[in-house]
């Protein structure tokens, strides 16, 4: 299940180059002008977890396969693409196929570099394209609206959902209106379900990407536009990661042995890839498990519960409402979920202690466990299955 993560922002914000830079294999357009992108481009990454590492070595697996995040470098947005500038609905077509945004906001001066707005305005730029998507769900709820008064639904089952629909609609037109985003409604399950289709785009978790200066990268804390963007970030109830995506187009030029040497110099441990993951991961309630044989080391990540913006602790885990290990066993393979017996289960702390699975069965911590069981963060498994 791979996780599809839309970059946007305004035109000139480092989108494209942070696409390159992430990718590496990346063949986005990046030029000093607006609209450089216009189909989006498309990567996939490979999520970075030293775990699947260090499992493929004690299974003996031939070959390990990460989980992954497909990222979608999508072209900028402008003032009044909700009424067709800039590229308009083409760009907003693009954001409802994705299951989270990146927003790319240019926190970082360059004269050489042309604002498409005359200058550095995080509030600003947030704003607008903020503006645009609520403006693009006020209409599309407006036409579903008309839709839903001319509708001659006879069933039970059928006016039941329609009435959820037009209750969630009616609550979050009243937000729009306020300038707010759908996803600050609490809906019940049965609303949720109801709006799904529409694919409301401020529906959708946010990540602010704070994109700073080289310079900037380790005291970003420091950088006044980004003390502003964690502000409306906090605000709105979403996530923020501060990158600098000329740093992480200089990674990409440098062996990999070298580069830790290079994220050392500047003062930061890691790029930015691996925090945009795990906020990424964070905010949908993203987890994952492993899946062991000799032949083959699954990573396997999933959205195990995304209930509404996160808190400090961040989002709220729903006991129950996760994947079931026959569920899971069905992301690999159908047959997998339709044939599910059991599946073998251990902790990967207990696993990488005791050494080996064989090892952790005699030790009594390897589970036997079926089909109502609720996967876990970090689970190993063995899945036994009729074909």
């Amino acid at each position: 299940m791979s996780l599809r993560a839309g970059i946007v922002g305004l035109p000139n914000v480092g989108k494209s180059t942070l696409f390159n830079a992430v990718v590496e294999n990346g063949k986005a357009q990046a030029a000093n002008f607006p609209f450089c992108t216009i189909e989006p481009n498309v990567g996939i990454v490979a999520v970075p977890d030293p775990q699947l590492q260090v499992l493929s070595y004690l299974s003996k697996s031939q070959r390990a396969v990460p989980a992954s995040v497909e990222f979608v470098d999508i072209a900028g947005l402008v003032k009044g693409a909700s009424q067709g500038e800039g590229l308009g609905n083409k760009f907003l077509s693009h954001i409802r196929e994705v299951d989270s945004i990146l927003q790319v906001v240019r926190c970082f001066e360059d004269n050489d570099i042309i604002h498409v707005n005359g200058k550095v305005d995080p509030k600003s730029d947030i704003d607008v394209i903020n503006l645009e998507l609520v403006f693009s769900d006020l209409d599309q709820i407006e036409k579903r609206m008309e839709k839903l008064k001319k509708s001659k639904a006879k069933d039970p089952q059928s006016k039941v959902k329609e009435e959820a629909e037009r209750s969630a609609l009616e609550r979050i037109q009243r937000v729009l209106m306020d300038g707010k985003p759908a996803r600050s409604v609490a809906l019940s399950d049965l609303e949720k379900d109801a709006v799904k289709h529409l694919c409301l785009l401020t529906m959708k978790p946010v990540i602010y990407v704070a994109n700073v200066a080289e310079t900037d990268l380790a005291d970003s804390g420091s950088n006044s536009h980004v003390q502003e963007v964690t502000k409306i970030a906090s605000h709105l109830q979403s996530g923020v990661v501060t990158i600098s995506a000329q740093v992480e187009a200089e990674l990409t030029e440098l062996p990999l042995e070298d580069r830790t040497e290079y994220l050392k110099s500047l003062g930061v441990e890691e790029s930015g890839l691996g925090n945009l993951i795990r906020a990424t991961y964070r905010l949908l309630g993203m987890r994952t498990y492993f899946t062991s044989g000799e032949k083959v080391m699954l990573m396997i990540a999933f959205i195990y519960k995304w209930s509404g913006p996160p808190d400090s602790s961040g989002p709220e885990l729903v006991v129950g409402l996760g994947m079931t290990a026959p569920q899971a066993a069905g992301v690999i393979h159908s047959d997998f979920e339709k044939g599910f017996i059991r599946a073998e289960t251990v902790a990967y702390d207990d696993f990488v202690a005791a050494g080996s699975l064989s090892a952790a069965r005699e030790k009594g911590l390897l589970r036997s466990e079926g089909k109502d069981y609720i996967v876990q963060e970090g689970d190993v498994m063995l899945f036994r299955f009729n074909v």
